[in-house]
């Protein structure tokens, strides 16, 4: 009833995985942690095998062990389909004898792709081959994958919902940071709408790294076009200003939104008493 991918960045050592289904909400399929692996749980799911199988890889199991130890204790094993992906790239996975063709897997060295109830074997070969060549972010890559298996057939009886869940390849992240994790639950075309919400997260992280060398209007390109609400688009503008020490420009792209509503003033206020925004920007608010 679903297809996935689990896959690692090479540059970055980011995991992820991304799932698409005609199921129902099934983001519960997709579990990760930074620094350890990733893994999907899918087909008649069991959602145990995510945190018990992280916990293993955790603690230095090898992805087949540590799957394989977990199938011997699932009496339902038949009827599961499972991908472990560790930090280190290796992957196992395991495709039950009961799950509904057609399905299958393809493993290998920082990705695997799986599916069941699926238009043909094409769809997981797709999912990983496009994998392989794609460019860009990991979360990119796994948005193309996606895209690739949906165009080879997806999930014979259609679409209903989605997921994302991208971490850091850093062991000392917390186990519950996240670069992304967007779901979409119920919707028409759920790969159009997880690339949508991806473009609005990926505008609002942006904001993390903005430096002296920020282009503003850059910036602001990128907020606008990943469709940022306007006071949300200025905020982008003024935080740029701000990192690159010119505060008489983050106060005019602000200006606009504090004439607008009387709240957006407030706002800054608290961000100001909070020390996330610098007192000048809000006295040259007038």
């Amino acid at each position: 009833m679903t297809y996935s991918i689990v896959g690692r960045d090479e540059e970055s050592g980011e995991l992820g995985v991304a799932v698409q289904s005609r199921a129902f909400c099934v983001g519960f399929c997709a579990w990760a942690r930074p620094g350890v692996g990733a893994v999907a749980t899918q087909s008649f799911t069991e959602r145990g095998y995510g945190p018990r199988g992280l916990a293993r890889l955790a603690r230095g199991e090898a992805p087949a062990d540590a799957l394989a130890q977990l199938l011997e204790a699932d009496e339902q094993r038949d009827f599961r389909q499972v991908a472990f992906l560790a930090a280190d790239g290796r992957t196992a996975a395991h495709t039950g004898t009961a799950c509904i063709p057609d399905c299958g897997h393809t493993a290998r060295d920082g990705v695997s792709a799986q599916g069941n109830m699926l238009a043909s074997p094409a769809v997981w070969h797709a999912a990983a081959d496009t994998f392989a060549t794609a460019e860009g972010t990991l979360a990119e890559r796994l948005l193309a994958a996606l895209d690739a298996a949906e165009e080879a057939g997806g999930d014979f009886r259609g679409r209903e919902s989605s997921t994302l869940v991208v971490v850091s390849g850093d062991r000392d992240a917390e186990a519950w940071e996240r670069v992304f994790d967007l779901r979409v639950d119920n919707h028409a075309e759920p790969l159009q709408e997880l690339r949508r919400l991806h473009a609005i997260a990926a505008a609002y992280r942006r904001r993390r790294d903005f430096g002296e060398q920020t282009d503003l209007e850059e910036e602001v390109d990128v907020a606008q076009a990943a469709g940022l609400p306007e006071d949300q688009v200025a905020l982008t503008a003024a935080i740029a200003a701000v990192a690159r020490g010119d505060l008489d420009e983050a106060a005019a792209r602000l200006r606009p939104a504090g004439e607008a509503d009387l709240r957006w003033r407030e706002t800054l206020e608290r961000y100001v008493r909070l020390g996330h925004m610098p007192p000048g920007v809000l006295d040259r608010l007038g």
